[in-house]
């Protein structure tokens, strides 16, 4: 067991895609076809029932895998935990706040029982992510699907890899989202995803009490809003929760992008997309679109190819890394 701890550090320099040999088979829709047919099936249905009976979850288990795959890849690393002298990503502060794991856990428990040792839990977040789509009313694609698993999993990595809320757009295009292969239409339509789910004041409360070391609210705020968020978020209080889609926040649409447009996007990575040529202008349209009530068929299209396109960063395929049988630890040796 030391030795393949010991092991997991060095196994992913050599497994990396970037670092073989000739290109690692792709991954292909239909992966499971032959060796796990019902893969889809189980984890809808699973993915249904946990859902009618916490619709909250979608949210955490969408960001999961967005987590999962700006750091080091879509490798699963994001579901082990910490061992002995090595704190996981688990424990870095952006992931603190994600919710979901035990879900992931009965996903995968039922796929063992069906398909032993077959369906990786990459694979899981990824159709898992987009299940919570789906079942909260937003588009249906088909997720490319063949991803192994990572053997490490490394706290600093996290925080090093995540682009911060209280960071400006262009900041984080150019140091989280670029390197990695994505670009800003990328940038705008994955944000788009906060049109589900809640926020911890702590993640904003700097720019309705203290933006920048002034001691006042950030001005690229709507000012009418600023009271309301207020009377959410005291100072201090880093437990209360505020919609990030006021009114639709368990509904995936494009209505988010009506407040960023307005100026009541809670965090600075959302709200400063308002600062670029490019990405203010599809704020505003996708903004148009939901203000009508029509159908947000261009929102819906681009956020299934950025989800593809995301989810296809830095995998491991063939015979690197390998497929959990327990999404939260690496395999016994023999296994």
């Amino acid at each position: 067991m030391v030795y393949r701890l010991l092991f997991g550090f060095l196994l992913p320099l050599l497994l990396r895609p970037s670092l073989v040999l000739g290109d690692p088979p792709e991954l292909k829709v239909g992966f499971y076809q032959y060796t796990c047919p019902y893969v889809e099936v189980i984890v809808r249905d699973e993915m249904a029932r946990i859902i009618s009976h916490v619709p909250s979850l979608a949210a955490p288990l969408l960001r999961m895998h967005f987590h999962d795959c700006f750091v080091n890849g879509c490798d699963g690393s994001i579901l082990l935990d910490s061992i002995p002298g090595l704190p996981s990503e688990k424990e870095s502060e952006p992931n603190l706040s994600l919710r979901g794991f035990g879900t992931i856990d009965l996903v995968k428990a039922k796929l063992e029982q069906a398909c032993p040792g077959v369906v990786s839990c990459a694979d899981i977040l990824a159709l898992v992510a987009r299940d919570v789509v789906l079942l909260t009313h937003g588009p249906y694609w088909n997720v490319p699907t063949g991803r192994r698993d990572g053997l490490r999993s490394v706290k600093d990595d996290a925080l090093n890899n995540l682009p911060p809320p209280f960071s400006d757009a262009t900041r984080n295009l150019n140091h989280f989202f670029i390197p990695k292969g994505l670009d800003a239409k990328d940038q705008v339509v994955l944000l788009g995803g906060h049109t589900l789910g809640t926020s911890h004041c702590s993640s904003f409360s700097d720019r309705l009490y203290n933006f920048s070391g002034t001691q006042m609210p950030d001005p690229a705020l709507d000012r009418r809003y600023v009271p309301r968020l207020k009377s959410k978020c005291r100072p201090g209080d880093i437990t209360a929760l505020v919609e990030m889609d006021p009114g639709s926040f368990r509904t995936f649409d494009a209505s988010y992008y009506r407040h960023v447009a307005r100026g009541r996007a809670l965090f600075t990575s959302d709200g400063t997309l308002m600062l670029d040529p490019f990405t203010r202008d599809y704020v505003l349209r996708q903004a148009a679109v939901a203000a009508a009530g029509g159908y947000p068929a261009e929102f819906f299209t681009d956020f299934v190819a950025s989800m593809v396109k995301m989810g296809n960063m830095q995998v491991l395929t063939g015979a690197q890394g390998e497929v959990r049988r327990r999404c939260g630890a690496v395999n016994p040796m023999g296994m």
